[in-house]
């Protein structure tokens, strides 16, 4: 019984993810072919959506999304503290390369570090929470310019690849790498980088740091309400 319930509705929340952003609505027959379900299971299933206000149906026979999803967004947004969610990533990425982790915003031409977690060995690189940098220096102001729009040939680079490194470029003695956390309709929250002293940095293996950034940030992308499969090309070899 318990089996069946919860397939059940595992069917159901895959009917509410088979509508997409641009949709003003779905027939029967499209959610069946973009869910793979018999017209049946998805009558059935539609009807206890539309009673608890998932799903509504317009005059022309239309499905849609109901009013409660956006009641539970409401809530989620009013529980959401970014804090609950960066810092546990960020400590991951030290536990994993023991090297610090940050996470940037962008302020006006300049670039916030809001939360950052040092890495724990005796040599590091310097940097606090609340302390602001050069936008146009390191693998963070360069990865939140890029997805601001700026324009360019490397910037190009960093939206298709979706990160950057840099190497001695905002200090001498110091190297990064960053890739963006996106929200709600692709709109750039911020990113996360991963540094330390160049001489160490560049001994990492790039494929890896770049994997390990990605699903981090795909794991904060869905935080805030954005894509996280975006990053599916960058994880995929994760191992």
């Amino acid at each position: 019984m318990t089996t069946l319930g919860v397939a059940a509705v595992d069917r159901a929340l895959r009917i509410l993810e088979a509508f997409r952003a641009d949709d003003r609505g779905l027939t029967l027959a499209e959610i069946a072919r973009r869910t793979g379900y018999y017209k049946s299971t998805i009558l059935r299933l539609a009807e206890s959506l539309e009673k608890f206000g998932f799903l509504k149906r317009s005059s022309d026979g239309l499905y849609q999304i109901g009013y409660k999803p956006l009641f539970l967004a409401s809530l989620y947004q009013g529980q959401f503290r970014s804090s609950d969610h960066v810092l546990p990533v960020l400590r991951k990425l030290v536990d994993e390369w023991n090297e610090s982790a940050s996470f940037y915003v962008r302020e006006g031409d300049r670039r916030i570090c809001t939360f950052r977690v040092q890495g724990r060995r005796s040599v590091t690189d310097t940097v606090r929470e609340g302390d602001t940098l050069d936008l146009h220096l390191g693998a963070a102001g360069r990865v939140l310019l890029a997805f601001g729009g700026e324009r360019g040939t490397r910037y190009d680079q960093i939206r298709r690849e979706l990160f950057a490194a840099s190497f001695g470029e905002r200090d001498p003695e110091t190297a990064a790498y960053a890739c963006p956390v996106f929200g709600q309709s692709g709109a750039l929250v911020g990113c996360i980088s991963l540094s330390g002293p160049r001489y160490r940095i560049e001994t990492l293996a790039r494929e890896a740091v770049v994997a390990s950034l990605a699903e981090n940030a795909a794991e904060l992308t869905a935080a805030f309400g954005g894509d996280a499969t975006v990053f599916g090309p960058l994880t995929a070899n994760r191992g």
